[in-house]
Formats: C-alpha cells, structure tokens, sequence
C-alpha cells in the first residue's frame, strides 16, 4: 500500500525583529555615559568643576561679585545667573568664536540659569550675584545637561566660599538639580545621547529636574518623526532613572558640607 505524499504547507512568515541598536562603548538603551565631576580645579574661582559626561567635557566657574542687577537692589536677595560658550575646537569643525554669542548660546545660559535658581534660597547669600561661566571643552552631545550638572557643583562650592567668610545667613539650597537628555533612536528610546545620536534621532529631549522629582523643564523635539503619549512616558521615565544616578553622584561628591539637602 503506497502512501500519499503529505501536501506542503507554506510556512508562515513572521516579520523580522529590529537587529540591536549599537551604541558607542556597548551601552545598553538604559545606560547613561561615564560620569565624572572634578572639584576645586581653578583655583582662583569661588568655586568650580570639570564636568565629563562621556566625551564631553564642561569646564564650570562660579564667580561671586558685591553686586545685584539694578530691578533687585534693596530687595535683601542675591542673584544666580550663567553664561555659556564653546571653545572653537571644541567640536570637529572649528567654530568661530564670533558665534558664541548667538540665539543658541543665549537660549542655554538661561536654561542653566533658571535650573539653578529653582533650587536656590536667593535670600541665604545678601546682595550678591554669582555668575556662572560654562565653557564646553570638547563636544559629544549632551552640553547643556553637562553644564547644569557641573554648574551646581561650582555654585556649590562658591557657597562654601561665602559660608567661610561669614556671607550666609541660612542654607543656600533648597534641593539639588540634574539634567540628562534622551531620545528615540531608530525607533528604540535611549538615555544620555552621545552627538551621533543626537544628530540621527528621531526624538529628542532634555530634561531637568530637582531632587524632589519635580520638572525645572523639559525640551522635547520631533525632529523626524511624531511622537505619542506612550513614547513620552518612556523617555521620561528613562530621564528620571538616569538623572537620579546624577543627583547621587554629586550628593556622595558634596558630602559633607552640609549645604546640600540629602
């Protein structure tokens, strides 16, 4: 007895997974660059830091001068404000110093200024006004959440500066600030975006936030491509985890002083 040959069935076709998105130094989506702060490191400033967010180095310089703006004076307050710049050769083209002080560069120091003054008590220093001066080193993307990260470091270490001359009159901060940017890229959210990224993203997004978990501001773009409740909520959930390893990092580097809530 012959068998009958068994009908061929088509196999079903499944749709390819995306292959894994490569990311420089084998960073996973969830994993932020190397995170590095240098204190104290011009000597001269009331207070400074050298921020390195993988590649991108921001050199900080907290500057105290026996002045407010005029609208402030009388008012028994200080004031905090930043400036920010990049060294031309900072990036892979040389950029002439002559653009520095573009709608860019404006746009970012009052980012920076404003994160730092949400958590500031601007009554705890008199009269006075510390500057802020934000130089980029070296660009890998990333700049403007590296300088708040370094900038808070330098502010904090001008306020040891006016404690030990005998200026403050009450804690100077509030609570600590943090910034790191995401994005989604080739269609997968990703944390702390290095310039490649940045430059192919199909989203971006900076986010600052206080240690209290609270929004100072969120820059959010779709530069390619749309973006859903769902995708935002992602990337903010991926910002807060990487800017809670930030805040930790400079609560175990200003431990100690006191001036920093926990």
């Amino acid at each position: 007895m012959t068998r009958k040959p068994r009908p061929i069935r088509e196999r079903e076709s499944r749709p390819a997974e995306p292959a894994p998105l490569a990311r420089s130094g084998g960073r996973s989506p969830r994993q932020p660059r190397l995170l590095k702060i240098e204190r104290g490191v011009l000597p001269q400033a009331e207070g400074s830091a050298l921020v390195h967010m993988g590649r991108t180095r921001v050199l900080c310089a907290a500057t105290v001068e026996e002045r407010i703006p005029n609208w402030m004076r009388g008012q028994g307050r200080g004031w905090v404000t930043a400036e920010y710049g990049m060294l031309p050769r900072a990036t892979g083209q040389r950029t002439p110093r002559t653009s520095q002080t573009g709608g860019r560069a404006q746009e970012i120091q009052r980012l920076i200024g404003r994160s730092l003054r949400a958590v500031t008590d601007l009554t705890a220093f008199g009269e006075r006004t510390v500057i802020l001066d934000c130089d980029v080193l070296e660009a890998d993307g990333g700049t403007r959440t590296a300088a708040i990260n370094g900038a808070l470091v330098a502010l904090h270490d001008a306020f040891v500066t006016l404690s030990n001359r005998g200026h403050l009159t009450g804690p100077p901060f509030r609570d600590a600030v943090a910034a790191i940017s995401v994005g989604i890229v080739a269609g997968v959210p990703c944390l702390d975006l290095d310039y490649a990224e940045d430059s192919q993203a199909n989203v971006d997004m900076n986010v600052v936030m206080t240690g209290a978990g609270r929004f100072v501001e969120l820059q959010g773009t779709g530069e390619t491509a749309t973006f859903d409740m769902a995708e935002l909520r992602a990337l903010l959930s991926l910002a807060r985890s990487g800017i809670r390893r930030v805040l930790g990092y400079q609560r175990r580097l200003l431990a100690g002083s006191g001036l920093l809530p926990s």
